[in-house]
């Protein structure tokens, strides 16, 4: 199923615990949460394009959450009611400037770091056998379930919505297993997500 274009992306950060260690960070006493731009948005088969000038640039496989109604002040028992459906999204990070830039916007938010593959409607997926798969180059890099997360879909959604409404439409992308590692020219990155679907992108340089 085709998504709508979402009016902003709200991803989380560190919302599995051995991702957050394998990068030497704390697990958030709750939700960490930020933005990246639609703008970043591609679709399977579109090259993400690395800028030279960037450093190390990271995959991140991570379940994504269409919202599906207009969600504020939501409660996490009824946060799926607001759910469309589910997407897998790779949350391509400049780990370098994340690092160097202390705030996360321009590390996750350029042109082609967002791929996102198609919606799965909510009622066709199995919530108990969520798991996000990465595969580059035909090896799998990162394998975790969704009941690792330090905290789950619903109170992500319920946090998000105390501060700001969800339009439908929107993305939540809700944090990234271990095994993160460096992409480069001529890679080809597969996110699936059990039960939902893959989005694959070749990875390019980007012309001087």
């Amino acid at each position: 199923m085709s998504l709508p274009f979402p009016s902003k992306i709200v991803c989380v950060g560190r919302n599995y615990a051995k991702h957050a260690a394998e990068l030497g960070n704390d697990v958030p006493a709750e939700p960490l949460i930020f933005l990246k731009p639609p703008s970043s948005i591609i679709r399977g088969g579109e090259a993400i394009v690395l800028p030279g000038w960037a450093g190390n640039i990271s995959f991140e496989g991570e379940i994504g959450v269409v919202i599906g109604t207009k969600a504020r002040k939501v409660s996490a028992a009824s946060a799926w009611d607001y759910v469309a459906g589910l997407v897998p999204v790779n949350d391509v990070t400049a780990r370098d400037l994340q690092s160097s830039d202390g705030q996360w916007s321009r590390a996750k938010g350029f042109d082609t770091f967002c791929p996102v593959g198609s919606m799965t409607p909510l009622g066709d997926v199995d919530l108990e056998a969520l798991r996000v798969t990465t595969v580059v180059n035909g090896e799998v890099r990162q394998d975790g379930p969704a009941g690792d997360m330090v905290f789950t879909i619903p109170v992500l959604i319920e946090h998000i919505s105390r501060f700001m409404t969800l339009e439908p439409g929107d993305l939540i992308s809700t944090g990234t297993p271990e095994g993160v590692g460096m992409l480069a020219e001529g890679d080809e990155v597969t996110i699936t997500v059990a039960g939902v679907g893959s989005v694959s992108n070749p990875v390019v340089l980007e012309a001087s």
